[in-house]
């Protein structure tokens, strides 16, 4: 199984999270997308830019933080992270 996590943060403060599982036979960047595409639908929010800063960190620690530059519209929150806490 695949588990990926998101959390938004505003002044160091969680405001919302979420976790998206996900069973299918695709690849992990598939799976990856697939839960962003999800979290934005949850959390009404436009995707995320994956900058090359984004990717580095996420090939690194599984963890990653979008910024208002991930963003093209304007976001009420300082930061949404997602980290993989769980897979095959």
């Amino acid at each position: 199984m695949f588990r990926l996590w998101a959390k938004i943060f505003k002044d160091n403060h969680l405001l919302r999270d979420t976790v998206i599982c996900d069973d299918s036979a695709d690849t992990r960047t598939h799976k990856v997308f697939h839960a962003i595409d999800e979290i934005c639908s949850q959390f009404d929010l436009g995707k995320p830019i994956w900058l090359d800063v984004t990717v580095s960190d996420f090939k690194r620690h599984d963890k990653a933080r979008f910024y208002h530059d991930n963003f093209i519209e304007a976001i009420d929150f300082d930061y949404l992270e997602i980290h993989v806490i769980e897979e095959d």
